[in-house]
């Protein structure tokens, strides 16, 4: 089987930012894209995307996941990347036209269609350093995925890094690729040293989010998770999963967690840690690693609460449940 997000529809949804103003979006041809070598995104890294899903229900019917959230943030990334503003209907169209065309390819669950709304700064000028792109370009991406965890769920080992940081601070809202990029060098070194999956970045202690997914600690009846800031990124499924956990009767706390208190509730065996994110919905966290030792989270394996969640949001999704937030947009 194909890696995950490594196969696409044939076509895209594209659209200009020319002249101070938006172009009609077309469907063209997804293997390649003109753009001079000059582009701003190739200097400057003016880009943000999004990341979402379409998922096909027991009736044939398609539905796209909390569309609206993601057209928001990619809004918000490209505001502050000093982007072109999108024109927000503009994507939402082109994201339903695109998954639309290709709804007999949107595989059934656990499958799905990966969406990947992207926008770049295209303007061929290198004197620009200091200066924002005048041109841009937007497009979706289709990707038709499978289920993410094709081994089964493994529970991860976590690097817990007091010293390092994903991104900026300033950048940590900003779902940009240089903010993967700048966390790669890190993940990758304590993956051939500590066997770690991933990085849990904690500058001076403070708990925030590993490289590519945002990071809750279940207690019992009680999820944890950092309270939103410019540092770190405001994960839809996070905002997902916060919102059913209050569903289920738990009690929801946002608010600063230090390495100190992690590693001090982990010893407890009702503990689990997950990573949240599109891709996997829900990740257990097994292991913590900190200062060259071995923490066990709970019993070390995935637990039964995030079951729970990622079942809740799951059938919603698949449309096995009801969808009582409205986070389901149908597109056919």
């Amino acid at each position: 089987m194909a890696a995950f997000g490594s196969v696409f529809m044939p076509k895209m949804a594209l659209a200009t930012f020319e002249n101070n103003q938006w172009s009609e979006a077309s469907l063209v041809s997804s293997d390649s894209i003109q753009m001079h070598p000059g582009a701003h995104v190739l200097h400057y890294s003016s880009t943000c995307f999004e990341g979402l899903k379409a998922f096909r229900h027991e009736d044939g019917s398609v539905h796209v996941f909390r569309m609206d959230q993601n057209i928001k943030r990619l809004a918000q990334s490209s505001r502050l990347l000093s982007l072109p503003i999108i024109d927000e209907e503009q994507v939402k169209k082109m994201i339903i036209d695109s998954v639309a065309e290709f709804a007999s390819e949107v595989p059934v669950p656990p499958g799905s269609m990966y969406v990947r709304p992207t926008h770049i700064g295209t303007e061929a000028n290198v004197g620009k350093a200091a200066g924002a792109t005048a041109t841009s370009m937007m497009y979706i991406l289709l990707s038709p995925v499978g289920d993410y965890f094709t081994g089964g769920a493994q529970a991860l080992r976590l690097l817990l890094d007091e010293t390092g940081m994903r991104c900026a601070p300033h950048m940590g809202m900003i779902k940009s690729g240089g903010n993967y990029a700048s966390a790669l060098g890190p993940i990758s070194k304590a993956k051939v040293e500590l066997q770690a999956d991933q990085i849990l970045f904690c500058p001076n202690g403070d708990v925030q989010e590993t490289g590519a997914a945002n990071f809750l600690l279940i207690d019992g009846n009680e999820i944890i998770t950092k309270g939103l800031d410019t540092s770190f990124l405001h994960g839809v499924t996070r905002s997902s999963i916060l919102t059913l956990a209050a569903d289920l009767g738990m009690t929801v706390t946002e608010r600063d967690l230090t390495v100190a208190e992690l590693l001090e509730r982990a010893a407890k065996p009702e503990v689990e840690a997950v990573l949240s994110g599109t891709a996997a919905v829900l990740t257990s966290v097994g292991t913590f690693i900190h200062n060259e030792k071995e923490y066990k989270v709970g019993t070390g394996e995935p637990g039964p609460i995030a079951d729970k969640l990622r079942l809740a949001l799951n059938n919603i999704q698949w449309g096995k449940a009801e969808d009582k937030h409205n986070w389901l947009t149908k597109v056919c």
